[in-house]
């Protein structure tokens, strides 16, 4: 099992430290020190005032930061959390996640999700109607350009003749490609076409918000990954082989006093024997230096632990 944190800015108003380059390096190289595996960012371009006044929060982009983040490591991880594959062509995701992978040496995970927020669908110009056959488009076309030349692809709204894109990451056979969402479509397209499946813990009302699957207890975690294992039986695939990120509530949140570093890792334990191999870990965004100390504090008591 690894481990992985979302750079904090999660709240709106952010902590002005947080989009600093001395902010995000001081979060990557503690996470990198820790003993952590990933680090990302969230992919909102253009989110609205009443989402952000409603619980939204601020953003940079990710492929930027995520750059900037791997000339700061040499072994962490970059994955975004997540990148939403419709607001972008394929061709230019492909190209900036090849980049990001030909310079970090190898270390980008291209975590996607199909977007629900219609307002932002709306500001960027793309039809959220059509997000779902957007999204199957583009992780064919970027499988295709980063393994092939001479790339032709018909699709919804552009015409590509011929693409050879290089230099081509230097991931073999390119970089992992994990799909996100709680829904039984995006782990079919996980046994169809991902690398990993990265849902993420939806109570009702957080499911009714993100127009997803409720997914609130380990018994649905367990009823979802049995069901992601037959889907990719059923593909012909190793269930072994797919990478499963999820989080783990069990003893309270790792930025406050009151966290029991031991139920924690009794709830780890749980996540392993279902099959999760990676845990995001939330962070505190109220001061580059509380997102610190929660890594070293975490680093210590789970990660060297575990």
């Amino acid at each position: 099992m690894r481990f992985a944190i979302t750079h904090p800015l999660v709240t709106h108003p952010y902590h002005p430290d947080l989009v600093t380059g001395a902010g995000i390096t001081a979060v990557a190289t503690a996470a990198e020190a820790a003993g952590f595996g990933g680090f990302g960012f969230t992919d909102h371009p253009a989110p609205s005032q009443r989402w952000l006044d409603g619980g939204g929060h601020d953003a940079l982009d990710p492929f930027v930061a995520m750059g900037f983040a791997a000339a700061c490591t040499t072994t962490l991880r970059l994955i975004p959390n997540i990148v939403v594959l419709p607001y972008r062509n394929p061709f230019v995701v492909a190209k900036a996640g090849a980049t990001l992978d030909v310079l970090s040496g190898g270390r980008f995970t291209l975590a996607v999700g199909a977007g629900y927020l219609k307002s932002e669908f709306a500001a960027l110009g793309v039809d959220h109607a059509e997000r779902n056959d957007l999204f199957d488009e583009a992780l064919d076309v970027i499988r295709a350009v980063w393994t092939a030349d001479d790339v032709t692809f018909e699709g919804r709204h552009f015409s590509a003749r011929g693409v050879t894109s290089h230099p081509r990451p230097v991931s073999d056979p390119h970089p992992p490609i994990w799909i996100g969402g709680n829904s039984r479509g995006a782990r079919q397209r996980v046994a169809d076409r991902g690398d990993g499946w990265c849902p993420f813990p939806a109570p009702p009302v957080v499911a009714k918000t993100a127009r997803t699957v409720v997914l609130d207890t380990p018994e649905r975690l367990a009823e979802a990954i049995d069901d992601l294992r037959r889907r990719l039986d059923a593909a012909g695939r190793d269930p072994s082989s797919v990478d499963i990120a999820f989080s783990c509530p069990t003893g309270g949140d790792p930025a406050t006093d009151a966290f029991d570093a031991a139920a924690h890792l009794e709830g780890l334990a749980e996540l392993e024997r279902l099959g999760v191999t990676w845990v995001q870990v939330g962070l505190p965004g109220d001061s580059v230096h509380h997102a610190v100390e929660t890594i070293q504090r975490y680093g210590t008591e789970v990660i060297q632990t575990h």
